[in-house]
C-alpha cells in the first residue's frame, strides 16, 4: 500500500531540515505528498522556503499538529536528550521514527521518554529508523534529491512495536527508493560501529599521526603540502563534527570497544609483515582488500532481498 494511503492522506512531518530532513522533504514533495517541517530557528524557516524543502516550513510546533507520521530528523545529541517542548509538539496519534546512527540506546531513550510524557501508548508506534545515505554536507543547504535512491533504510523495532506503525516507515523508504531491512538493535549497531563508528577514530587517529610525523615539524609540514584526495577521502569522518564522534562512542562502546580491538589486530598484522619483508603475503592482504571493497560500495538488490527475508524471519 502507499504511504500516501497508509497515512490516510494527513502530512508527513519532519523535525529538522538538515541533510537527511531536507533530503526527504525534498523526495517526498515529488511524490505527491503534503510535508510540514518544523525547525529550530526562524533563518532557518526561511532559506528552506526558498529551497522548497516542505510544503509548510516554521518554528511554531503547531504545524505538526495534523501529522499522521514525524519523522525525527535531527542530530544525535538531540534525539537522546529531546526537548520535553518537542514531545508535546508531537500529535499523540502518530507514527514517530528517527534517523539516528545508535538504535539500542535511542530505543531505549524514547520508549522511557514517552511513557513519562504519558504517552505510553505511543511508545508502541515509535519505529527506530536509520537511513543509510550522506554526503559531507550538512545544514538547511545540504538536502538534494534523490539521497535515498538505491541504499539501505534499517530499522530496528523490539517485539512491542504496532505492525501498523512497521509497515508505514517501510512505506516511508520505499517511497524515497530505499532498501527496507530490519533487524535488532543490537545487530545494527555491531554492524554500525564497523563501517561508521570506527572509521572515525581511525580516521582521527590518521590525522594525529601525520600531524605529529614522529615530532619531526619538517616533515609534518610537508605532510599537509602533499596531502591530496586520497588522505582527504581516507579522514573525512575521522576530522568531522568531534561532539558527534563522541556520542557515537559513548552510546555504542561495547560494539566499537570490539570493533577498535579487531582493528588494531589487523594493524598489528600488517606491521609484522611489512617489518618481516613478507612482500607475498602482503601483496596477498592487498589484493583481498581490493576484491572486498566492491561489496561496502554497493547496495546490491539480490543481497538486500536476501537479508530482508532473513531478518524478517529473525523477527
Amino acid at each position: 500500500m502507499s504511504l500516501s494511503a497508509l497515512c490516510e492522506h494527513r502530512p508527513v512531518g519532519i523535525v529538522g531540515l538538515g541533510l537527511i530532513g531536507g533530503s526527504l522533504g525534498l523526495d517526498l514533495q515529488a511524490a505527491g505528498l503534503e510535508v510540514h517541517a518544523l525547525v529550530h530557528r526562524e533563518a532557518t524557516a526561511v532559506r528552506a522556503r526558498e529551497r522548497g524543502l516542505a510544503n509548510r516550513i516554521g518554528t511554531d510546533p503547531g504545524l505538526l499538529e495534523a501529522c499522521g507520521l514525524v519523522v525525527l530528523a535531527l542530530p544525535l545529541d538531540r534525539l537522546l536528550d529531546p526537548d520535553p517542548r518537542l514531545l508535546d509538539a508531537l500529535p499523540a496519534t502518530a507514527v514517530l521514527t528517527d534517523v539516528g546512527s545508535v538504535k539500542g540506546t535511542l530505543l531505549s531513550c524514547w520508549r522511557e521518554r514517552l511513557a513519562g510524557a504519558g504517552r505510553g501508548d505511543q511508545a508502541s508506534r515509535f519505529v527506530p529508523g536509520h537511513p543509510m545515505a550522506g554526503t559531507a554536507s550538512s545544514g538547511v543547504e545540504a538536502g538534494e534529491a534523490g539521497l535515498f535512491r538505491g541504499r539501505p533504510w534499517l530499522a530496528t523495532p523490539d517485539p512491542d512495536t504496532a505492525p501498523e506503525a512497521i509497515a508505514l516507515v517501510r512505506a516511508l523508504a520505499e517511497t524515497v527508493g530505499a532498501h527496507w531491512f530490519l533487524c535488532a538493535p543490537v545487530l545494527h549497531d555491531r554492524a554500525a560501529a564497523l563501517i561508521s563508528h570506527l572509521p572515525v577514530l581511525a580516521g582521527a587517529a590518521l590525522l594525529a599521526v601525520a600531524d605529529r610525523a614522529g615530532d619531526d615539524p619538517e616533515t609534518a609540514a610537508l605532510a599537509r603540502f602533499m596531502a591530496s584526495s586520497g588522505f582527504a577521502d581516507t579522514t573525512r569522518v575521522g576530522g568531522g563534527n568531534p561532539e558527534l564522534g563522541l556520542l557515537m562512542a559513548r552510546t555504542n562502546r561495547p560494539a566499537l570497544l570490539q570493533a577498535l580491538a579487531a582493528y588494531r589486530s589487523e594493524i598489528e598484522t600488517l606491521e609484522r609483515l611489512v617489518s618481516a619483508e613478507a612482500w607475498p603475503a602482503l601483496s596477498e592482504r592487498l589484493q583481498q582488500a581490493q576484491t572486498q571493497r566492491p561489496a561496502f560500495l554497493r547496495c546490491d538488490p539480490a543481497a538486500a532481498a536476501r537479508l530482508d527475508d532473513s531478518f524478517d524471519d529473525a523477527l
